[in-house]
């Protein structure tokens, strides 16, 4: 294990912090949890709710039947347990008692927890004692003979090779047909071909041509951002069909890149991780969530992922705004920032300070660099300081000129545009109120399209003192 400072750290308050409604409502895993659990945020559907000096948190909320529900959280965690039937985590009654217990100092006090708290958190705590343990003998996981999982492997690995040679072949046909030919064929080629990639088990070459389907006939341009796209799959074609050429870090993300999933495998960096943004996106069948970190110590940036199928939300959440004392293990891959998150020592704390940032120009550079290493990279994680949103920015994809916003260094030298999918969302405007004008700190995601706000601080003088309030963007 590494230590990012170099030694143990000190000691933490068990209690942690109590946290604010926005950090709460962040856990959210859809709107309509957040504006459910807003409605139970309030003393009067709750009774017998407390909390321990350990970060857990409990209580029974009246509902619709004669037996109220029993909710209780691990702060620490998070990690949730409710009576109620919902699939979503967390649900809309650990939501309502997180705001309560966020808003109201007396409505859960320290009190004794009650045997059916005490049982869940007892198991739980059971439950993360023996995986420390069996990390810490080192067991091996059980796996299935090498040798039949060597052979499983090469015939997969030839499914793909034979699916990217197919798919060559499928690019080249419709550019010797011409790109004004894809609009008249329809969206069925397109998912006709990504089948066809999901027989090769290559998932990540079928998400791409789903995507290049997605593209035709989605407006002005659309022929030259086709072009684009059936580039970089050319790009990410060629490079399987050549793996062995490949330096080690390029070929694992070239591996990623198509579909194959590796364990992560990294030392595992302990830090002090700030915890900048969550939110998540859905193809219609999983439902991925993502968390940033930013480790105080490393200044690495980190990428948590998680899943949801069949209707259900990611279980893993964090509370936007605060800071966490744990483990990290980072995935193999050139440029790669995903990692999972391991073992956390105490409970989540204020952020002193956001992370470390530059002007716009240093943003782009960072970005051009990670593409060095992984061209099929859609955008990469950085932090403007001393930026001011304004109107009128050169209007990106999509965007018509006058509509566009962008993100100006104050001292007036160059300026970020603003994605157009962020352009539509209300944390662009509480990102401009946060402003009033005057620098801001942001933390967000630069791309190809533009930059995509997803938290702020406000500008701090020199003799401010205690914690730096995160503003959610998304």
């Amino acid at each position: 294990m590494l230590r990012s400072h170099g030694e143990e750290p000190p000691n933490t308050p068990e209690q942690g912090v109590r946290w604010t409604s926005d950090q709460v409502l962040a856990l959210a895993p859809d709107d309509a949890s957040r504006k459910a659990g807003n409605k139970l945020g309030a003393s009067g559907p709750w009774s017998g709710a407390g909390s321990s000096g350990s970060g857990a948190v409990w209580g029974l909320c009246k509902g619709s039947g004669n037996k109220p529900y029993r909710t209780v959280v691990d702060t620490t965690g998070p990690a949730y347990k409710c009576s109620c039937p919902s699939r979503k985590f967390p649900c809309k009654h650990a939501l309502g008692l997180l705001l309560l217990w966020a808003a109201e100092e007396d409505a859960a006090p320290v009190a004794g927890t009650p045997d059916w708290a005490a049982e869940w958190l007892e198991g739980r705590k059971r439950a993360t004692d023996k995986e420390q343990r069996d990390a810490g003998a080192g067991q091996p996981a059980k796996t299935s003979d090498p040798e039949a999982a060597r052979r499983r492997a090469e015939r997969r690995a030839a499914r793909i090779t034979a699916g990217a040679a197919e798919l060559e072949q499928r690019l080249t046909d419709l550019l010797r047909g011409g790109l004004a030919a894809a609009e008249q064929r329809g969206y069925g080629l397109w998912e006709e071909t990504a089948a066809r990639m999901v027989d090769a088990q290559a998932p990540g070459l079928a998400r791409r041509v789903r995507e290049l389907g997605a593209i035709v006939g989605s407006g002005p341009g659309w022929p030259v951002r086709l072009l684009e796209e059936c580039a970089l799959i050319h790009l990410l074609d060629e490079a399987w069909l050549g793996l062995e050429k490949l330096p080690d870090p390029l070929a694992a993300t070239v591996r990623t890149r198509v579909g194959l999933t590796a364990p992560a495998e990294g030392p595992p960096v302990r830090d002090d991780w700030l915890i900048l943004a969550q939110y998540d996106s859905s193809d219609g069948k999983i439902t991925t969530r993502r968390i940033w970190l930013h480790g105080r110590g490393s200044a690495r940036t980190a990428l948590l992922l998680s899943f949801g199928v069949a209707g259900r939300s990611p279980q893993q959440a964090l509370p936007v705004g605060l800071m966490i004392d744990a483990e990290l293990t980072p995935y193999a891959g050139a440029g790669q920032l995903r990692a999972d998150l391991g073992e956390q020592f105490g409970a989540p704390v204020p952020i002193g300070s956001p992370p470390p940032g530059g002007p716009t120009a240093a943003a782009l550079d960072a970005y051009g660099k990670a593409l060095r290493d992984d061209p099929w990279l859609d955008a990469w994680p950085v932090t403007l300081s001393d930026v001011i949103p304004s109107p009128g920015a050169s209007p990106g994809r999509g965007t018509q000129a006058g509509q566009g916003w962008q993100l100006a260094d104050s001292d007036g030298d160059s300026a970020l545009p603003i994605a157009p999918g962020a352009l539509s969302r209300p944390g662009l405007w509480k990102l401009v109120a946060l402003s009033g004008g005057g620098p801001v700190t942001v933390f967000g995601e630069c791309g190809h399209q533009g930059f995509t706000p997803l938290a702020a601080w406000a500008a701090r003088s020199d003799e401010a003192a205690g914690a730096a309030e995160t503003i959610p963007l998304i």
